[in-house]
């Protein structure tokens, strides 16, 4: 595939990294966290993830170490089935690297080599085994069809009615249902997001005046951005654009998580935290809202879950992963996991 290009690099810890092109990131080795698009996600060692452009990607640990592989624009016209690795749906996309041999034998022994067709072909089939909604390929065309027109007509509010004219071939579908059913999210909620991200996209990293934002990303007059913004995110615009300083290199979001890391097992209060970063509990879940659009506690439960599934997969039984995590009994770690994971301890762990 010409206009390919590969690069391998320890990267920069709370740097934004662009993506103005199709771009493979292939997280090598990384303990900590990452951020894409505003949404913050953990336990990405050895996974593959693929962005389009217009997307960005933040790495909140020094240990990442990455792959980047970019690809032609022609990439999406190659077959409709790349959408699925290219346009996430209501969370971050990936492939799994240590489940897919195929993905390890290509990469391992070919990954300086131009024609990178077979990675993407090889890719495409590791999701739909992974199958993370639970859908059948007509489905998954049906969901991609429909994100499709929402990216290109979001400002428009485009609604099921127009959904449909623009997808003719989905007449007889019920679209509605679909959506809540593999997705769990309406298709009107499906638009608020991505009209919400994007906007969170120029305050971040344009200096367009908040007026003129609203109004190209479909939103009535500033004052109802104003609301909307507040009502979803807990601050203004202004606040929003004022906090999320991509060029400010402060160490606050690398010490807190290292924290988290170092910590969790024993500590579960938000207390012994903020005693820790010298700031009031209060102060501190909001400077962790602004900066990293999750609340302190999802970032607590969130390692916690990732330590007791190590455990589990090591084959500790449940009872010793219980008292390890800080559980006083185990019965009150089973009802934590399975809340977090869908799934009791025991069954995760066979």
């Amino acid at each position: 595939m010409e206009n390919t290009t590969v690069k391998k690099f320890n990267a920069e810890v709370d740097k934004v990294y662009f993506i103005d092109r199709y771009t493979l990131v292939h997280i090598l080795k990384g303990s900590g966290a990452i951020q894409v698009d505003f949404k913050f996600y953990s336990d990405w060692d050895d996974k593959i993830i693929y962005l389009e452009k217009g997307q960005y990607i933040k790495f909140l640990s020094e240990d990442f170490l990455v792959r980047f592989i970019t690809f032609p624009d022609e990439i999406l016209f190659k077959s409709k089935d790349v959408r699925i690795l290219f346009k996430h749906l209501v969370s971050l996309g990936y492939i799994n690297y240590s489940e897919c041999e195929d993905c390890q034998s290509f990469l391992e022994k070919t990954v300086f080599n131009v024609n990178m067709d077979k990675l993407i072909d090889t890719s495409v089939d590791q999701w739909y085994w992974q199958n993370p909604f639970s859908a059948n390929k007509e489905e998954y065309e049906i969901i991609f069809d429909v994100k499709e027109v929402i990216d290109d007509e979001f400002s428009n509010h485009v609604n099921i009615g127009q959904l449909k004219e623009h997808l003719i071939h989905l007449h007889q579908h019920n679209i509605q249902a679909l959506l809540k059913d593999k997705l769990g999210i309406s298709v009107q909620k499906m638009v608020a997001g991505k009209q919400l991200v994007e906007s969170q996209k120029e305050l971040a990293f344009t200096d367009k005046s908040i007026q003129e934002i609203a109004y190209e990303k479909g939103f009535k007059d500033p004052a109802y951005f104003n609301r909307v913004f507040k009502n979803k995110l807990g601050q203004t615009p202004k606040d929003f654009r004022n906090n999320f300083d991509y060029g400010n290199r402060d160490s606050f979001t690398q010490n807190l998580i290292e924290l988290v890391q170092l910590f969790h097992k024993e500590e579960h209060a938000l207390a012994f935290y903020a005693d820790k970063m010298n700031i009031s509990v209060k102060a501190l879940s909001k400077k962790v809202k602004d900066r990293m659009n999750v609340t302190l506690g999802q970032m607590i439960r969130a390692q916690l879950v990732d330590s007791a599934k190590t455990m589990l997969g090591q084959g500790e039984i449940v009872k010793e992963v219980a008292y390890s995590l800080g559980f006083e009994e185990p019965g009150n770690f089973s009802k934590f996991f399975a809340q977090q994971t869908g799934a009791a301890p025991s069954t995760y762990r066979r």
